[in-house]
Protein backbone atom coordinates (compact mmCIF):
# COMPACT_ATOMS: atom_id res chain seq x y z
CA UNK A 1 0.00 0.00 0.00
CA UNK A 2 1.73 3.72 -0.84
CA UNK A 3 1.83 5.58 2.18
CA UNK A 4 3.40 8.91 0.47
CA UNK A 5 1.06 10.85 1.95
CA UNK A 6 2.14 10.78 5.86
CA UNK A 7 5.31 12.59 5.31
CA UNK A 8 3.84 15.79 4.16
CA UNK A 9 1.77 15.54 7.84
CA UNK A 10 4.09 16.34 10.35
CA UNK A 11 5.96 19.74 9.82
CA UNK A 12 8.78 18.89 12.21
CA UNK A 13 10.59 16.38 14.00
CA UNK A 14 13.06 16.41 16.53
CA UNK A 15 16.25 15.85 15.38
CA UNK A 16 19.42 13.54 17.58
CA UNK A 17 22.73 14.47 16.42
CA UNK A 18 25.54 12.15 17.67
CA UNK A 19 28.95 12.93 17.38
CA UNK A 20 31.26 9.64 15.82
CA UNK A 21 34.54 9.77 16.42
CA UNK A 22 36.56 8.09 13.10
CA UNK A 23 40.47 8.83 14.56
CA UNK A 24 41.51 5.15 14.41
CA UNK A 25 41.18 5.55 10.95
CA UNK A 26 44.37 7.89 10.29
CA UNK A 27 47.98 7.36 11.38
CA UNK A 28 48.43 10.52 13.69
CA UNK A 29 46.15 10.97 16.64
CA UNK A 30 43.41 14.22 15.71
CA UNK A 31 42.27 16.20 18.49
CA UNK A 32 38.66 15.06 19.73
CA UNK A 33 36.33 17.96 20.43
CA UNK A 34 34.04 17.16 22.91
CA UNK A 35 30.28 17.49 22.14
CA UNK A 36 28.01 19.58 25.04
CA UNK A 37 24.78 18.79 26.31
CA UNK A 38 23.15 21.98 24.11
CA UNK A 39 23.68 23.71 21.43
CA UNK A 40 24.73 27.23 22.13
CA UNK A 41 21.56 29.72 22.20
CA UNK A 42 22.91 32.02 19.22
CA UNK A 43 25.71 33.23 17.33
CA UNK A 44 27.20 35.76 19.86
CA UNK A 45 28.46 32.99 22.02
CA UNK A 46 30.51 31.50 19.09
CA UNK A 47 32.88 34.53 19.11
CA UNK A 48 31.53 36.07 15.49
CA UNK A 49 32.25 39.60 15.01
CA UNK A 50 29.29 42.56 15.16
CA UNK A 51 29.58 43.04 11.13
CA UNK A 52 28.43 39.09 10.60
CA UNK A 53 25.82 38.77 13.25
CA UNK A 54 24.18 41.56 12.59
CA UNK A 55 23.92 39.71 8.65
CA UNK A 56 23.24 36.53 10.23
CA UNK A 57 20.23 38.15 11.81
CA UNK A 58 18.98 39.48 8.67
CA UNK A 59 18.86 36.79 7.62
CA UNK A 60 16.98 34.93 9.98
CA UNK A 61 19.99 32.15 11.14
CA UNK A 62 18.16 32.19 14.67
CA UNK A 63 20.44 29.25 16.20
CA UNK A 64 24.04 27.80 15.10
CA UNK A 65 23.33 24.15 13.95
CA UNK A 66 25.36 21.36 15.52
CA UNK A 67 28.06 21.55 12.86
CA UNK A 68 28.53 24.99 12.92
CA UNK A 69 28.00 24.71 16.99
CA UNK A 70 31.23 23.09 17.11
CA UNK A 71 32.91 23.48 14.45
CA UNK A 72 33.12 27.48 14.52
CA UNK A 73 34.91 28.50 17.24
CA UNK A 74 38.11 25.37 16.29
CA UNK A 75 37.87 27.14 12.90
CA UNK A 76 38.29 30.77 14.48
CA UNK A 77 41.18 29.15 16.53
CA UNK A 78 43.16 28.84 13.43
CA UNK A 79 42.68 24.62 13.76
CA UNK A 80 42.82 22.08 10.86
CA UNK A 81 39.44 20.90 10.84
CA UNK A 82 37.89 17.26 9.34
CA UNK A 83 34.18 18.09 9.67
CA UNK A 84 31.20 15.71 8.45
CA UNK A 85 27.38 16.42 8.60
CA UNK A 86 24.43 15.80 6.94
CA UNK A 87 23.92 17.38 4.06
CA UNK A 88 21.43 20.69 4.42
CA UNK A 89 23.20 21.25 8.04
CA UNK A 90 25.01 24.42 7.32
CA UNK A 91 28.68 23.51 6.08
CA UNK A 92 28.76 26.37 3.96
CA UNK A 93 28.37 29.03 6.98
CA UNK A 94 30.68 26.58 9.12
CA UNK A 95 33.34 27.67 6.72
CA UNK A 96 32.60 30.52 5.50
CA UNK A 97 31.80 32.84 8.38
CA UNK A 98 35.36 32.43 10.40
CA UNK A 99 37.05 32.75 7.14
CA UNK A 100 35.43 36.36 6.53
CA UNK A 101 36.46 37.29 10.26
CA UNK A 102 39.92 35.88 9.95
CA UNK A 103 40.37 37.80 6.74
CA UNK A 104 38.51 41.15 7.85
CA UNK A 105 40.76 41.05 11.08
CA UNK A 106 44.17 40.72 8.67
CA UNK A 107 43.11 43.58 6.96
CA UNK A 108 41.93 45.62 9.95
CA UNK A 109 45.54 45.23 11.82
CA UNK A 110 48.06 45.28 8.58
CA UNK A 111 48.78 48.79 7.08
CA UNK A 112 50.40 47.36 4.10
CA UNK A 113 48.11 44.49 2.09
CA UNK A 114 49.54 42.36 -0.02
CA UNK A 115 49.94 43.51 -3.83
CA UNK A 116 49.69 41.61 -6.72
CA UNK A 117 47.86 38.24 -8.02
CA UNK A 118 47.36 36.58 -4.69
CA UNK A 119 44.90 34.94 -2.82
CA UNK A 120 44.50 34.12 0.65
CA UNK A 121 41.62 32.13 1.08
CA UNK A 122 40.59 29.35 -1.28
CA UNK A 123 37.68 27.36 -1.26
CA UNK A 124 38.01 24.50 -3.68
CA UNK A 125 34.20 22.72 -4.69
CA UNK A 126 34.05 20.17 -7.65
CA UNK A 127 31.43 22.00 -10.11
CA UNK A 128 30.56 24.70 -11.52
CA UNK A 129 26.97 25.15 -9.76
CA UNK A 130 28.36 24.94 -6.47
CA UNK A 131 31.07 27.02 -7.01
CA UNK A 132 29.05 30.07 -7.79
CA UNK A 133 26.29 28.92 -4.78
CA UNK A 134 29.43 29.15 -2.54
CA UNK A 135 30.77 32.27 -3.12
CA UNK A 136 27.11 33.67 -3.71
CA UNK A 137 26.88 32.77 0.23
CA UNK A 138 29.93 33.98 1.36
CA UNK A 139 29.32 37.83 -0.36
CA UNK A 140 26.04 37.27 1.64
CA UNK A 141 27.86 36.93 4.82
CA UNK A 142 30.04 39.84 4.05
CA UNK A 143 27.96 42.72 3.69
CA UNK A 144 28.03 44.01 6.49
CA UNK A 145 32.09 44.48 6.12
CA UNK A 146 31.80 47.09 3.66
CA UNK A 147 33.44 45.86 0.74
CA UNK A 148 36.63 45.00 3.07
CA UNK A 149 36.62 41.40 1.59
CA UNK A 150 36.61 40.60 -2.33
CA UNK A 151 35.43 36.85 -3.46
CA UNK A 152 35.45 35.45 -6.63
CA UNK A 153 34.27 31.93 -8.30
CA UNK A 154 35.93 30.64 -11.06
CA UNK A 155 34.74 27.71 -13.01
CA UNK A 156 34.48 26.25 -16.42
CA UNK A 157 32.33 26.48 -19.45
CA UNK A 158 32.42 30.62 -19.30
CA UNK A 159 34.47 33.29 -20.67
CA UNK A 160 38.06 32.99 -19.03
CA UNK A 161 38.83 36.04 -19.87
CA UNK A 162 36.42 37.72 -17.62
CA UNK A 163 37.86 35.45 -14.78
CA UNK A 164 40.96 36.96 -15.36
CA UNK A 165 39.76 40.62 -15.12
CA UNK A 166 38.01 39.80 -12.37
CA UNK A 167 41.25 38.49 -10.66
CA UNK A 168 43.02 41.72 -11.28
CA UNK A 169 45.06 42.44 -8.20
CA UNK A 170 44.05 39.70 -6.50
CA UNK A 171 41.68 38.59 -4.20
CA UNK A 172 40.93 38.08 -0.25
CA UNK A 173 38.96 34.42 -1.00
CA UNK A 174 38.64 32.25 -4.53
CA UNK A 175 36.04 29.71 -4.75
CA UNK A 176 37.10 27.55 -7.54
CA UNK A 177 36.74 24.33 -9.44
CA UNK A 178 40.14 22.81 -9.90
CA UNK A 179 40.87 22.27 -13.58
CA UNK A 180 40.02 26.13 -14.12
CA UNK A 181 41.91 27.21 -11.18
CA UNK A 182 44.57 25.71 -12.61
CA UNK A 183 44.36 26.69 -16.30
CA UNK A 184 44.49 30.54 -14.20
CA UNK A 185 47.45 29.92 -12.94
CA UNK A 186 49.44 28.51 -16.11
CA UNK A 187 48.18 31.91 -17.49
CA UNK A 188 49.83 33.76 -14.54
CA UNK A 189 45.97 35.08 -13.60
CA UNK A 190 46.55 34.00 -9.78
CA UNK A 191 49.12 32.89 -7.50
CA UNK A 192 48.99 30.83 -4.48
CA UNK A 193 51.88 31.67 -2.67
CA UNK A 194 50.20 33.58 0.12
CA UNK A 195 47.12 31.01 0.99
CA UNK A 196 46.73 31.08 4.32
CA UNK A 197 43.82 28.30 4.51
CA UNK A 198 42.70 26.10 2.33
CA UNK A 199 38.99 24.42 2.25
CA UNK A 200 37.62 21.78 0.48
CA UNK A 201 34.07 21.53 0.01
CA UNK A 202 32.64 18.34 -0.54
CA UNK A 203 35.57 16.75 0.36
CA UNK A 204 35.12 13.14 -0.54
CA UNK A 205 34.68 14.56 -4.07
CA UNK A 206 37.91 16.24 -3.84
CA UNK A 207 40.20 13.62 -2.44
CA UNK A 208 38.40 11.03 -4.75
CA UNK A 209 40.85 9.01 -8.04
CA UNK A 210 39.19 12.05 -10.26
CA UNK A 211 41.17 15.14 -8.59
CA UNK A 212 43.76 13.33 -7.21
CA UNK A 213 45.64 14.77 -10.09
CA UNK A 214 44.54 18.45 -10.03
CA UNK A 215 44.61 18.71 -6.54
CA UNK A 216 48.24 17.30 -5.72
CA UNK A 217 49.22 20.16 -8.45
CA UNK A 218 47.45 22.82 -6.80
CA UNK A 219 48.46 21.52 -3.30
CA UNK A 220 52.18 21.76 -4.21
CA UNK A 221 52.21 25.23 -5.01
CA UNK A 222 50.33 26.35 -1.81
CA UNK A 223 52.41 27.16 1.15
CA UNK A 224 53.10 24.80 3.65
CA UNK A 225 52.27 25.88 6.72
CA UNK A 226 48.28 26.87 6.12
CA UNK A 227 45.25 25.68 8.10
CA UNK A 228 43.03 23.01 6.10
CA UNK A 229 39.17 22.44 6.55
CA UNK A 230 37.57 19.51 5.20
CA UNK A 231 33.89 19.23 5.05
CA UNK A 232 31.27 16.89 3.25
CA UNK A 233 28.15 14.53 3.99
CA UNK A 234 30.26 11.51 3.88
CA UNK A 235 34.05 10.23 3.87
CA UNK A 236 34.72 6.84 2.80
CA UNK A 237 37.45 4.92 3.99
CA UNK A 238 39.63 5.03 0.77
CA UNK A 239 39.21 8.54 0.82
CA UNK A 240 40.55 8.85 4.87
CA UNK A 241 43.69 7.98 4.34
CA UNK A 242 44.39 10.44 1.65
CA UNK A 243 44.12 13.44 4.43
CA UNK A 244 47.50 12.44 6.05
CA UNK A 245 49.41 14.52 4.19
CA UNK A 246 47.27 17.45 4.28
CA UNK A 247 46.20 18.17 7.95
CA UNK A 248 48.66 18.74 11.00
CA UNK A 249 46.78 17.96 14.21
CA UNK A 250 43.44 17.85 12.68
CA UNK A 251 40.29 18.50 14.76
CA UNK A 252 37.55 15.89 13.74
CA UNK A 253 33.28 16.01 13.76
CA UNK A 254 31.20 13.71 12.67
CA UNK A 255 27.39 14.73 13.10
CA UNK A 256 25.64 12.34 10.60
CA UNK A 257 23.17 10.34 11.57
CA UNK A 258 20.60 8.83 9.61
CA UNK A 259 18.32 7.34 13.24
CA UNK A 260 15.96 10.70 12.74
CA UNK A 261 15.52 12.70 9.97
CA UNK A 262 12.95 14.92 8.26
CA UNK A 263 14.42 13.25 5.19
CA UNK A 264 11.55 9.79 4.55
CA UNK A 265 13.61 7.24 2.71
CA UNK A 266 10.96 4.98 0.03
CA UNK A 267 12.17 1.95 -1.35
CA UNK A 268 8.89 0.96 -4.48
CA UNK A 269 9.75 -2.11 -6.64
CA UNK A 270 8.15 -2.28 -9.95
CA UNK A 271 8.35 -4.78 -13.17
CA UNK A 272 11.40 -3.85 -15.86
CA UNK A 273 10.49 -1.34 -18.06
CA UNK A 274 7.88 0.01 -15.90
CA UNK A 275 10.06 2.66 -13.74
CA UNK A 276 8.81 5.41 -16.35
CA UNK A 277 4.67 4.49 -15.76
CA UNK A 278 5.36 4.41 -12.37
CA UNK A 279 6.71 7.47 -12.31
CA UNK A 280 4.51 9.02 -13.86
CA UNK A 281 1.47 7.79 -11.71
CA UNK A 282 3.31 8.99 -9.13
CA UNK A 283 3.85 12.61 -9.59
CA UNK A 284 0.63 13.24 -11.52
CA UNK A 285 -1.03 11.24 -8.39
CA UNK A 286 0.34 13.25 -6.04
CA UNK A 287 0.60 16.78 -7.90
CA UNK A 288 3.94 17.33 -6.99
CA UNK A 289 5.06 20.95 -8.11
CA UNK A 290 9.05 20.32 -7.68
CA UNK A 291 10.37 17.35 -8.34
CA UNK A 292 14.26 16.05 -8.82
CA UNK A 293 14.94 12.87 -11.34
CA UNK A 294 18.36 11.45 -10.96
CA UNK A 295 19.33 9.11 -14.28
CA UNK A 296 23.24 8.07 -14.46
CA UNK A 297 23.75 9.06 -17.74
CA UNK A 298 23.17 12.53 -19.76
CA UNK A 299 21.51 10.72 -22.71
CA UNK A 300 18.97 9.17 -20.13
CA UNK A 301 18.05 12.68 -19.10
CA UNK A 302 16.83 13.18 -22.52
CA UNK A 303 15.05 10.32 -23.13
CA UNK A 304 13.41 9.87 -20.34
CA UNK A 305 12.13 13.66 -20.75
CA UNK A 306 10.88 12.40 -23.70
CA UNK A 307 8.83 9.68 -22.21
CA UNK A 308 7.17 11.92 -20.02
CA UNK A 309 6.23 14.22 -22.22
CA UNK A 310 4.51 11.36 -23.81
CA UNK A 311 2.49 11.24 -20.58
CA UNK A 312 1.60 14.72 -20.81
CA UNK A 313 4.49 15.97 -18.14
CA UNK A 314 7.12 18.70 -18.81
CA UNK A 315 10.28 18.04 -17.63
CA UNK A 316 13.67 20.00 -18.12
CA UNK A 317 17.40 18.09 -18.64
CA UNK A 318 20.07 19.56 -16.41
CA UNK A 319 23.53 17.69 -17.36
CA UNK A 320 27.21 18.56 -18.30
CA UNK A 321 26.39 18.97 -22.15
CA UNK A 322 24.54 21.92 -21.58
CA UNK A 323 26.27 25.57 -22.00
CA UNK A 324 26.80 27.20 -18.75
CA UNK A 325 24.25 29.84 -19.10
CA UNK A 326 21.36 27.07 -19.95
CA UNK A 327 22.53 24.85 -16.75
CA UNK A 328 22.54 28.58 -15.15
CA UNK A 329 19.03 29.52 -16.23
CA UNK A 330 17.50 25.58 -15.50
CA UNK A 331 18.63 25.80 -12.23
CA UNK A 332 17.01 28.91 -11.35
CA UNK A 333 14.03 28.48 -12.62
CA UNK A 334 13.41 25.18 -10.92
CA UNK A 335 14.94 26.76 -7.50
CA UNK A 336 11.88 29.70 -7.76
CA UNK A 337 9.07 27.07 -8.76
CA UNK A 338 8.71 27.96 -12.73
CA UNK A 339 9.92 24.03 -13.79
CA UNK A 340 8.23 21.17 -11.92
CA UNK A 341 10.22 18.85 -12.87
CA UNK A 342 14.09 18.58 -13.54
CA UNK A 343 16.09 15.40 -14.65
CA UNK A 344 19.53 15.53 -13.71
CA UNK A 345 22.58 13.46 -13.72
CA UNK A 346 24.89 13.61 -10.46
CA UNK A 347 26.19 17.21 -10.65
CA UNK A 348 23.28 18.20 -9.78
CA UNK A 349 23.87 15.66 -6.39
CA UNK A 350 26.86 17.69 -4.66
CA UNK A 351 26.24 20.64 -2.77
CA UNK A 352 23.52 22.52 -3.94
CA UNK A 353 20.80 23.76 -2.06
CA UNK A 354 17.57 23.68 -3.41
CA UNK A 355 15.21 25.64 -0.86
CA UNK A 356 12.72 23.30 0.90
CA UNK A 357 12.68 20.71 -2.30
CA UNK A 358 9.94 18.32 -1.51
CA UNK A 359 10.73 15.29 -3.48
CA UNK A 360 14.09 13.35 -4.99
CA UNK A 361 13.64 10.22 -7.11
CA UNK A 362 16.32 7.87 -7.97
CA UNK A 363 15.36 6.89 -11.37
CA UNK A 364 18.36 5.26 -11.96
CA UNK A 365 20.54 4.09 -8.35
CA UNK A 366 23.53 6.11 -8.10
CA UNK A 367 26.58 3.77 -9.52
CA UNK A 368 28.61 4.75 -5.80
CA UNK A 369 26.73 4.03 -3.29
CA UNK A 370 28.38 7.13 -1.51
CA UNK A 371 26.46 9.20 -3.92
CA UNK A 372 22.80 7.80 -2.61
CA UNK A 373 23.24 10.34 0.52
CA UNK A 374 24.31 13.39 -1.56
CA UNK A 375 21.64 12.53 -4.21
CA UNK A 376 19.02 12.31 -1.53
CA UNK A 377 20.65 15.37 0.09
CA UNK A 378 18.97 17.76 -1.94
CA UNK A 379 15.87 16.96 -0.08
CA UNK A 380 14.68 17.13 3.51
CA UNK A 381 17.32 20.27 4.28
CA UNK A 382 17.71 22.59 7.29
CA UNK A 383 15.04 21.04 8.87
CA UNK A 384 12.25 20.89 5.81
CA UNK A 385 10.28 17.79 5.55
CA UNK A 386 11.56 15.65 2.21
CA UNK A 387 10.57 12.09 0.51
CA UNK A 388 13.53 10.22 -1.16
CA UNK A 389 12.38 7.22 -3.30
CA UNK A 390 14.23 4.74 -4.87
CA UNK A 391 12.40 2.74 -7.95
CA UNK A 392 13.96 -0.54 -8.57
CA UNK A 393 13.38 -3.26 -10.85
CA UNK A 394 15.26 -6.84 -10.19
CA UNK A 395 18.57 -5.42 -11.48
CA UNK A 396 18.73 -3.17 -9.16
CA UNK A 397 18.27 -5.21 -6.40
CA UNK A 398 21.36 -6.04 -5.32
CA UNK A 399 23.13 -2.94 -6.09
CA UNK A 400 20.32 -0.94 -3.58
CA UNK A 401 21.35 -3.64 -1.45
CA UNK A 402 24.82 -3.01 -1.51
CA UNK A 403 24.21 1.07 -0.49
CA UNK A 404 21.84 -0.46 2.26
CA UNK A 405 24.56 -1.84 3.74
CA UNK A 406 27.19 1.28 3.05
CA UNK A 407 24.88 3.77 5.14
CA UNK A 408 23.98 1.17 7.62
CA UNK A 409 20.29 1.05 6.80
CA UNK A 410 17.32 -0.76 5.78
CA UNK A 411 14.37 0.01 3.92
CA UNK A 412 11.13 -1.94 3.62
CA UNK A 413 10.58 -2.60 -0.13
CA UNK A 414 6.96 -1.63 -0.97
CA UNK A 415 4.71 -1.47 -3.97
CA UNK A 416 2.44 0.63 -5.78
CA UNK A 417 -1.22 -0.59 -6.12
CA UNK A 418 -1.32 -1.40 -10.37
CA UNK A 419 2.09 -1.51 -10.55
CA UNK A 420 2.55 -4.82 -8.41
CA UNK A 421 5.15 -6.83 -9.38
CA UNK A 422 5.43 -10.39 -11.05
CA UNK A 423 4.19 -13.01 -8.96
CA UNK A 424 8.08 -15.20 -9.60
CA UNK A 425 9.26 -12.24 -9.68
CA UNK A 426 8.12 -11.39 -6.24
CA UNK A 427 8.77 -14.35 -4.72
CA UNK A 428 12.43 -13.85 -6.03
CA UNK A 429 12.95 -10.54 -4.36
CA UNK A 430 11.09 -11.87 -0.62
CA UNK A 431 13.97 -15.17 -1.15
CA UNK A 432 16.50 -12.21 -1.83
CA UNK A 433 15.91 -10.60 1.45
CA UNK A 434 16.56 -13.57 3.93
CA UNK A 435 20.15 -13.80 5.02
CA UNK A 436 22.22 -16.98 4.05
CA UNK A 437 22.93 -19.93 6.03
CA UNK A 438 25.79 -19.82 8.31
CA UNK A 439 28.55 -22.84 6.82
CA UNK A 440 28.20 -25.45 8.66
CA UNK A 441 30.79 -25.17 11.97
CA UNK A 442 30.96 -21.56 11.75
CA UNK A 443 29.49 -21.19 14.98
CA UNK A 444 26.90 -18.66 16.08
CA UNK A 445 28.13 -15.12 15.51
CA UNK A 446 25.49 -11.86 16.94
CA UNK A 447 24.09 -9.69 13.95
CA UNK A 448 24.66 -5.77 13.90
CA UNK A 449 21.70 -4.54 13.86
CA UNK A 450 20.83 -1.51 10.68
CA UNK A 451 19.07 0.96 11.51
CA UNK A 452 15.49 1.81 10.29
CA UNK A 453 15.60 4.72 8.97
CA UNK A 454 12.49 5.16 8.92
CA UNK A 455 11.16 4.09 12.41
CA UNK A 456 10.52 7.45 14.63
CA UNK A 457 9.13 9.20 11.39
CA UNK A 458 6.16 6.61 11.31
CA UNK A 459 5.80 6.04 15.30
CA UNK A 460 5.34 9.68 15.09
CA UNK A 461 2.54 9.58 12.75
CA UNK A 462 0.37 5.95 13.52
Amino acid sequence: MLLLQAFVDFTTLTQHKYVKILGHNFSFEPFILMTTATTPANFTELGLIPPLLARLTELEYLQPTPIQAQAIPSVLAGRDLIAGANTGSGKTATFALPLLQQLHAEKSSSNNASKGNYVTGLILVPTRELAKQVADSVKSYAVHLNGAIKTVAVFGGVSVNTQMLALRGGTDILVATPGRLLDLISSNAIKLDKVSTIVLDEADRMLSLGFTEELSQLLALTPKKKQTLLFSATFPEQVQTLTQALLNNPIEIQLQSSDTSTLVQRVFTVNKGEKTALLAFLIKQHQWRQVLIFVNAKNSCEHLAAKLAKRGINAEVFHGDKGQGARSRVLEEFKIGEIDVLIATDIAARGLDIEKLPVVINFDLPRSPSDYMHRIGRSGRAGEVGLALSLIDYEDYHHFSVIEKKHKIRLEREQVAGFEVDDIISEEFLAATKPMAKPEGSGKKKRKNKTSVNADIWLQNS
